[in-house]
C-alpha cells in the first residue's frame, strides 16, 4: 500500500479540510494507494505577495520535511503556486509533485497552447513564475481571472450559481479570443468548479489537484522520483530551525 501526503497550504479545521479530500473524487486510483491531507500551521492570508511566497515556502518545508521519515512515499503539493516544492525536493527522496507545473505541462500533452482560468488576478505572478521556470511563456495563450474574492477555507460552496456562469465565460474568451487549446484552472480552490466547466467547454479542462495525485501514483509505479541534478541535498541541512518555527507557534 503506498501512502501520499497531501499537504494543504493554509491552516484549517476539520471541516474545511474535507473539503479539499473530496478532489479524490474527481480521480479514479484504485486500490494499493492511499491519500492523507494534512494542513500547514505557517502560512501567509493569501497568495498575493513575495512576502507572501517566502512564509509559504518555509510553511510547507515545516510541514513536509519528515514526510519520508513518517513512512509517506510520495508528497502532493495542493497549490498551484508549487509553494515547497523545490525545497521539499532538496530534503526528500521520495516524490515531490507540485499542482501547478504538472497542470500546465499536461496541457501541453493535450493541445498547443494553454489559458489559465483564476478566480483572481492578483495570482497572476505565481503563474508568470512558474512560466518563466519552464520556459513555456510562448505556450500560455492568456491568464483570464472572474475576479470574484476567492475564499481558501470554505472555497465555492454556496457560491455555484454566482461563480460557474462567470468562469464559464471568461474561459470562452481564453478560447475564443486568445485562441486557447486547453484551459488549466488556477488553483486548486476551484475544484469544485471542473466538472461543470468540463462539460459546458469545447476544450479540455485540467483540474490541477486531482492531476497530481494521479502523477504521484504513476511516479511511484514506474519508480520516478527527481533528479538529484536539479534538486541537489544542502551541504549543511538546518532541519530543526523549520521544525523551531512551527513548535513557536
Amino acid at each position: 500500500m503506498y501512502k501520499v501526503l497531501v499537504l494543504v497550504p493554509f491552516p484549517m479545521d476539520e471541516t474545511n479540510l474535507r473539503k479539499r479530500e473530496q478532489q479524490l473524487q474527481a480521480v479514479s486510483l484504485g486500490p494499493g494507494i492511499q491519500f492523507e491531507f494534512n494542513a500547514v500551521r505557517i502560512a501567509p492570508a493569501n497568495y498575493v505577495s513575495q512576502q507572501d511566497a517566502l512564509l509559504a515556502d518555509i510553511g510547507m518545508m515545516e510541514a513536509g520535511l519528515a514526510a519520508e521519515e513518517a513512512g509517506y512515499d510520495a508528497l502532493c503539493i495542493d497549490t498551484v503556486s508549487d509553494a515547497g516544492m523545490a525545497v521539499l525536493r532538496s530534503v526528500l527522496t521520495i516524490p515531490v509533485i507540485g499542482a501547478g507545473r504538472h497542470a500546465m505541462l499536461t496541457a501541453l500533452m493535450l493541445g498547443d497552447s494553454f489559458s489559465i482560468l483564476s478566480m483572481w488576478d492578483r495570482w497572476n505572478p505565481l503563474y508568470r513564475k512558474i512560466l518563466a521556470e519552464l520556459g513555456l511563456a510562448h505556450k500560455c495563450a492568456s491568464m483570464r481571472a472572474a475576479n470574484l474574492v476567492p475564499n481558501n477555507q470554505v472555497l465555492l460552496g454556496g457560491r455555484e450559481a454566482e461563480v460557474f456562469p462567470v468562469l464559464r465565460d471568461v474561459a470562452l474568451r481564453c478560447i475564443e479570443e486568445d485562441g486557447a487549446d486547453v484551459i488549466v484552472l488556477g488553483s486548486t480552490t476551484m475544484h469544485e468548479a471542473h466538472a461543470y466547466l468540463a462539460q459546458q467547454l469545447p476544450v479540455p479542462v485540467i483540474n490541477p489537484g486531482p492531476l497530481s495525485y494521479r502523477l504521484a501514483q504513476n511516479a511511484l509505479q514506474l519508480g520516478l522520483s527527481h533528479s538529484r541534478a536539479t534538486y541537489p541535498e544542502p551541504l549543511a541541512p538546518r532541519l530543526d530551525t523549520y521544525k523551531a518555527m512551527g513548535l513557536a507557534l
